[in-house]
């Protein structure tokens, strides 16, 4: 059964109406096409005028929409011949965190995701995307090996931040955070980190210190998530919305803040609406991407990453001084 968010239901309800007539169409001495072609019409431009307005807390709606592709769907589209490694040969295996090697459109890479799973015993399995210390671990084990062999690393990052739990607190999960952002700045090959749903705090940013990190069109990446900001400035997860508006979630505040470097298009209405065509657009975006990066010598790459996250934040500070 399709999963309809509010603002969603007017194009749905056209679309159901498409589909009654085209079965009435089908039927002998019936032709009603036009009818059909001016309501297959007024559903483009309603899409164009819904999803080319959304407020930041839609926008919030439509990257936790629960049939979103996610980084199973990315990996089985997009790569081939991907072969799975599991553990971070201290404690145990994430499977938050699917971590693997692959081919892209014949190159070798290596490929690091959050998954949050799709129905309710994966969603268990994968924690919700939520990720523990072994799966930041696993995932800096498979980054060190690709370094090793100049392998082009690819990760997706899809969470509403990192596990919280007592156990995850007590295998040290602020400091595997704490060792990813340290030593991916070390990893001597390209990386791309493509924020594909939510990314959520330092959950996120485990797995995106990245030579170029991209944001799908309807995707969010922030310090925090909307429940937990409205949790600590009003003490109460139901304002989610407002903090939501507040923090101005969207690819287009992060590109002008410089906290990631471009935006990857949708399909209309969304990736969820064509899962083929949005794994196409990421797989052009990220083969384009790996060719630039390639051409960049390892020392010149490094300096560029490093750089890349002291520049954030830099230009706006200035305007804010310049204003006082």
């Amino acid at each position: 059964m399709d999963y309809t968010l509010d603002f969603e239901k007017p194009v749905h309800e056209l679309e159901n109406q498409i589909r009654d007539l085209q079965e009435a169409n089908a039927k002998p001495g019936i032709d009603i096409s036009k009818e059909i072609e001016a309501l297959e019409a007024k559903v483009d431009k309603l899409i164009k005028e819904i999803y080319g307005n959304l407020s930041p807390w839609e926008r919030v709606q439509l990257s936790r929409h629960p049939q979103r592709p996610h980084t199973i769907d990315y990996i089985e589209t997009i790569f081939d011949d991907f072969h799975e490694v599991h553990g971070d040969r201290k404690f145990s295996d994430d499977p938050a965190i699917i971590c693997g090697f692959a081919h892209l459109d014949g190159q070798k890479v290596a490929i690091c995701g959050i998954e949050k799973g799709r129905k309710t015993q994966d969603k268990i399995k994968r924690n919700f995307g939520m990720a523990r210390p072994e799966g930041y671990r696993k995932a800096l084990r498979i980054m060190k090996l690709a370094s090793q062999f100049n392998i082009p690393i690819i990760t997706f990052v899809d969470t509403p931040g990192a596990y919280p739990g007592i156990g995850a607190e007590e295998r040290g999960q602020a400091q595997a955070i704490a060792d990813n952002l340290e030593e991916m700045f070390g990893i001597k090959t390209p990386i791309i980190s493509v924020v594909i749903g939510e990314g959520g705090s330092g959950g996120a940013l485990g797995i995106a210190i990245a030579d170029r990190v991209l944001m799908m069109k309807y995707s969010i990446y922030s310090v925090i998530s909307p429940e937990s900001c409205a949790s600590i400035l009003w003490s109460d997860p139901k304002m989610a919305e407002k903090a939501a508006n507040s923090l101005q979630l969207g690819p287009e505040k992060a590109l002008e803040l410089k906290v990631i470097d471009d935006v990857i298009n949708e399909p209309a209405g969304g990736a969820h609406r064509d899962k083929d065509e949005a794994a196409n657009m990421v797989k052009q975006v990220l083969i384009s991407e790996i060719k630039k990066l390639q051409k960049e010598s390892v020392d010149k790459l490094l300096e560029n990453r490093l750089q890349k996250f002291r520049d954030m934040g830099n230009q706006t500070i200035l305007e804010d001084k310049g204003n006082s």
